[in-house]
């Protein structure tokens, strides 16, 4: 888990996932230097409960994604067999994770995630469906939903957490671990299933990162990023650091002339999951797109 000014939310997240069932718990928490009650109330949760682990940081890193590639660097994967990532405002169901155990287990997989409750202030909720059909090159365009339903295998993790010591510097550069942590199996090899399922409540806020992506507001803000030129520079930063740098739709991506952008504009069906993005990519690409 990592955690950072959480203290609205926080206690309803660490109470659901104390109550998991049919699992054993190590939670290692890592505090980005909360200047609210934060640290105070992971310190009280670990007074009662000697699973959970908690190492605050020295200097504060900014993003969640730093702190969660801090973690993962951190943790010694020789004493658990998966490892699962946690929001500090969210509410897991209770067998959250005993289903995708089973399905990884049940499958021979390596990773898991899954669909999301996500749900206002106001009482409105939204089932968030991400479990499309994975696509030939999806994941150096999106994640596989959002991070905190990622359940992976103890020897994928260790991979993951190699590739973290060794590229630390180029890291800086990523924003989105969820998103870096599916290229990465993905382009490894290693099976992801994306389940149908909702398996946790998926609080929506003024402070979240990159949330539910649902209303104007929030494609608004997408949009802006893409003008910007953020979404592609993001894809061949991920992809320069995972090695697949050559691949076809990242080459056209680097040099992206008029014949560049009609061939991601037709192969759009390889690169993301939903029919909605593929549309929204092909319009992009073909119109705004912006060479990073």
């Amino acid at each position: 888990m990592a955690t950072y000014n959480g203290e609205a939310w926080l206690s309803k997240q660490l109470d659901s996932i104390i109550n998991q069932v049919e699992v054993e718990l190590i939670l290692y928490v890592s505090d980005d230097n909360s200047n609210d009650s934060t640290l105070k109330i992971l310190h009280a949760y670990a007074d009662k409960h000697e699973f959970i682990r908690i190492t605050p940081l020295v200097k504060r890193l900014g993003s969640a994604a730093k702190n969660f590639f801090s973690l993962i660097e951190q943790v010694d994967l020789n004493e658990v067999s998966y490892i699962a990532l946690s929001d500090q405002d969210d509410i897991w169901l209770p067998d959250k994770l005993k289903r995708a155990v089973s399905i990884i287990e049940s499958n021979n997989l390596n990773a898991y995630s899954s669909n999301v409750t996500a749900f206002w202030q106001d009482g409105k909720n939204k089932v968030i469906n991400k479990a499309q059909s994975q696509k030939r090159y999806d994941f150096m365009f999106e994640s596989a939903g959002p991070g905190c339903t990622f359940v992976i295998t103890s020897a994928l993790a260790k991979d993951l957490q190699n590739l973290i010591t060794e590229q630390k510097n180029l890291l800086t550069k990523v924003a989105l671990h969820d998103w870096f942590i599916y290229a990465f199996a993905r382009s490894k090899g290693y099976k992801w299933h994306i389940d149908h399922v909702s398996t946790l409540m998926y609080r929506q806020h003024s402070e979240n990162v990159v949330g539910a992506n649902t209303g104007l507001k929030a494609f608004l803000s997408r949009a802006s990023k893409l003008r910007q030129g953020w979404y592609l520079a993001q894809v061949v930063a991920i992809s320069k650091i995972l090695g697949y740098q050559k691949a076809p739709p990242i080459k056209k991506i680097t040099r992206l002339n008029l014949i560049d952008r009609c061939y991601l504009a037709i192969h759009a069906q390889q690169f993301r999951r939903r029919l909605r993005d593929r549309l929204a990519f092909t319009c992009f690409v073909l119109f705004f797109a912006k060479k990073p």
